[in-house]
């Protein structure tokens, strides 16, 4: 499974499973096993599967490390996934970040679920969040969650009226019900805003193991094919693989929607970004800021934290000045807005 592509930022390090821990966007240093909770370095982070470079996931995380260090004077630390890796190497990792006195310790993923579980209940006082799951329930604890399905549906309004050719795509990462979500408010916006207009829906692998979300060319071959059916708008929620999508939708001359973070302005994509139209985000680097502040505050965040567009936790991007300037575009994006958040509009998880 190739994991970095050339589009992704070089020179991605890789570190040891358990007790090397290398610093990515920051330095670390050791402390010993005996010193426990006792000590805060500052947060950990334990990256998703496509790792630092992302350009979306995963990097949304680091700058909130980055804000926090800035501001607390933390020395964080970030640790790169494996190809293939286990929930107890997931747990192994989680403990030795933990042990060396980092708090927050925080699983970038839904695939950190089992190992956070564990790992919180043998680490009492120290403060685990897990970003994309709300299944775990423990007093140190904090659920990062989103809306997805907002930020989605209002990509599915931009969408339905930028087309041209009433034909739009849908590329998620993983058939999992986390993409799902993704995919269901984007065919609610494109439906509910421009009638007659075909959602094609593809999901590239079925695990993530298989790459679904570290994989550009699986992008890229999946956005091509929808852009051969007649595609002129194609949104992806697929991580690093993402960016294949974006570089066949600018090598094509179409639009392409960003996922997670505001993609138009990632330097990785910067060859890309007069492609992409907006960004469905969630803002990830401030639920990460945000628990590290608690922490270093005294007053712990747990339980599920939802970010919503009510709350700024969802959004559309408005930096691409081809969509600021649109007013048609704008004028339906808003007023989608303001029905998602008064409860006039509903949108669908699934």
């Amino acid at each position: 499974m190739r994991r970095v592509s050339r589009i992704a930022v070089a020179g991605v390090a890789t570190a040891a499973l358990a007790v090397t821990v290398s610093a990515c966007g920051s330095s670390s240093k050791s402390s010993s096993s005996s010193a426990g909770e006792d000590k805060n370095l500052g947060l950990a982070l334990a990256y998703d599967i496509g790792g630092k470079g992302d350009q979306s996931f995963n990097d949304a995380a680091t700058a909130g490390m980055e804000k926090a260090d800035k501001e607390f004077g933390f020395k964080s630390t970030a640790v790169e996934p494996q190809d293939g890796e286990s929930d107890a190497d997931k747990v192994q990792r989680l403990e030795s970040l933990a042990k060396q006195g980092y708090n927050p310790v925080i699983g970038v993923g839904f695939a950190y679920a089992p190992a956070v579980k564990e790992a919180a209940a043998k680490f009492p006082k120290t403060t685990f969040g897990i970003v994309d799951d709300e299944q775990t329930k423990a007093d140190n604890v904090a659920d990062l969650v989103f809306s997805e399905e907002q930020a989605s549906y209002l990509a599915g309004v931009a969408a339905a009226k930028a087309t041209k050719s009433n034909v739009v795509g849908f590329i998620g990462g993983v058939d999992v019900p986390l993409i799902h979500k993704f995919g269901a408010g984007f065919k609610q916006g494109v439906e509910d805003t421009k009638k007659g207009v075909t959602v094609k829906e593809q999901y590239l692998t079925e695990t993530a193991a298989e790459g679904g979300f570290s994989s550009p060319d699986k992008g890229e071959s999946a956005a091509e094919g929808q852009i051969d059916a007649g595609a002129d708008v194609v949104y992806a929620a697929a991580g690093l693989s993402g960016q294949g999508v974006i570089k066949a939708a600018s090598a094509n001359k179409i639009w392409a929607i960003g996922v997670d973070s505001d993609q138009y302005k990632q330097d990785a994509l910067k060859a890309y970004k007069a492609s992409i139209l907006t960004s469905a985000m969630k803002n990830v680097e401030g639920a990460v800021f945000e628990l590290a502040k608690s922490v270093e505050e005294g007053k712990p965040q747990s339980g599920v934290i939802r970010g919503s567009l009510s709350n700024g936790g969802v959004s559309l991007s408005n930096s691409n000045p081809a969509f600021a300037g649109n007013k048609e575009i704008q004028d339906a994006v808003n007023k989608a807005a303001e029905g998602i958040k008064n409860g006039t509009i509903k949108v669908k998880t699934s």
